[in-house]
């Protein structure tokens, strides 16, 4: 399968080129592509290349039996492999799946503090296994959380380049709507997106084929080792909670109050015995928290409520092959997005924005039947984001941007399956417009603040 190109590879060339870099640790859940984007900038950068797979390789998982020294590191890889040499300031040291070998975590600092050699480390459930480190060489590293493929790298898979997105981007700006053909094929193409997710095998069996054919039988696989992961990572009740809370998602999304309620879990299930079980899907990249806001004021993280979520996939191409036959022929098909009361709308905006780099947050205030998706924060304010499904008054987000209780709320984005739009201080925007948010806000700010 060709290479897809994805947005680590910019960010892989730029911690290259900077001199003070520190050993990289890319995190992510499995089969998102990490081993192929590092190894690909690699063996493009670096003349003398060390792959070290903890998995494949289990002898390797002694290196660290003289201590942490980068020479007594060195001197016991070439033990156990004579043809591996080092060379300095040419050498990328890569260890990939080291959740199997995660005191590994320790040896940064030292490769930080000696710098004759470039070290990347990456490896599924990582927040997990960071649990049991010792020392994790805090300030001698540098993370990157990396995802499934966005709506943007789907496009550039499809064979679409920048300039569409500076399209996108002119349009958003000038609130103009698109011309038919433009919004037609960027709405079929977002659709496509959101059925076939993100994980890197199954679109390129898409884009190979030009067809959902063995989409689905691939992405119920993905699914199929995610299980395994829980059942080989969790021990005791905790495997059957898990795979309870994983299971729970698409149902607990369904419902018209999303909120996720341990009690539809089984008798006796609480946030008390099973929240460790949510943090563990979150920690190993799998799901996704958007927690509920006391108040929709600033700072937004610390005003929220912990015991109140609701509880995403990471892909939402994953959740869809999680649904019942009838389900998946509704939306392979008839591409009909109202297919679980809206959920699967609300999951791509969710996942959108995640790989944008916002947190998730919403909220439901108690006392009436005001609720907003999700909120996002500008310079000086706070922005109510609306996901509908269907055509519909915004009533919640109107209430929100009149009322004197929500000082800094003046205006909000509404995303739907309709075109560009701007009445009364609601921007409407496509939902194949969602990764471009964050640059447009940054765009808006800067226009209005010049005026």
């Amino acid at each position: 399968m060709a290479y897809l190109r994805r947005k680590i590879d910019e960010y892989l060339e730029k911690w290259k080129n900077d001199p003070k870099r520190l050993p990289l640790v890319v995190k992510g859940a499995r089969q998102i592509g990490k081993t192929e984007s590092i190894r690909r900038f690699a063996y493009k950068n670096y003349e003398n290349v060390i792959e070290i797979n903890f998995i494949e390789m289990p002898k390797f998982r002694t290196i660290l039996s003289d201590g942490y020294s980068v020479d007594d590191i060195i001197k016991n890889i070439t033990m156990l492999d004579t043809n591996i040499s080092f060379k300095e300031s040419s050498t990328l040291l890569f260890f990939d799946e080291m959740q199997a070998y995660p005191d590994i975590m320790t040896a940064l600092k030292f490769f930080a503090i000696d710098e004759r050699f470039d070290v990347i480390c990456s490896g599924s459930l990582l927040g997990i296994n960071y649990k049991q480190i010792e020392s994790i060489s805090v300030g001698y590293r540098t993370e990157y959380e990396m995802y499934s493929l966005d709506f943007e790298e789907f496009l550039w898979a499809k064979g679409y380049d920048d300039s569409l997105k500076n399209v996108l981007l002119n349009h958003m700006i000038e609130s103009k709507p698109f011309g038919d053909t433009t919004f037609q094929t960027l709405k079929d193409l977002f659709m496509e997106h959101t059925i076939i997710g993100g994980m890197p095998k199954v679109v390129s069996m898409y884009v190979e084929s030009g067809s959902f054919s063995g989409t689905l039988d691939c992405q119920r696989q993905i699914v199929s080792a995610y299980r395994e992961d829980i059942r080989k990572y969790t021990s005791g009740t905790d495997q059957t909670k898990v795979t309870r809370v994983f299971d729970s998602i698409p149902f607990q999304l369904a419902k018209d109050n999303k909120k996720f309620q341990f009690t539809k879990l089984g008798h006796g299930a609480r946030f008390s015995t099973h929240a460790s079980c949510v943090e563990w899907l979150q920690d190993a990249g799998i799901a996704k928290k958007c927690y509920c806001l006391s108040f929709p004021e600033l700072p937004l993280k610390g005003n929220c409520d912990d015991s109140k979520f609701k509880l995403y996939m990471a892909d939402t191409g994953l959740l869809i092959s999680m649904l019942d036959d009838e389900a998946q022929e509704d939306l392979r098909t008839s591409k009909n997005f109202n297919t679980y009361n809206g959920a699967i709308c609300e999951n791509i905006v969710a996942e959108e924005l995640l790989k944008s780099g916002y947190p998730l947050y919403y909220y439901r205030r108690d006392d009436s039947t005001l609720e907003q998706d999700f909120f996002i924060r500008s310079s000086n304010g706070v922005v109510p984001i609306e996901v509908k499904a269907t055509d519909g008054r915004s009533k919640s987000m109107r209430q929100l941007i009149t009322s004197d209780l929500y000082p800094l709320i003046k205006w909000g984005v509404k995303l739907s399956l309709n075109n560009i739009g701007f009445e009364k201080n609601i921007y409407t925007f496509p939902y194949f417009c969602t990764f471009l948010l964050k640059e447009w806000m940054k765009l808006r700010e800067t226009n209005y603040s010049s005026q």
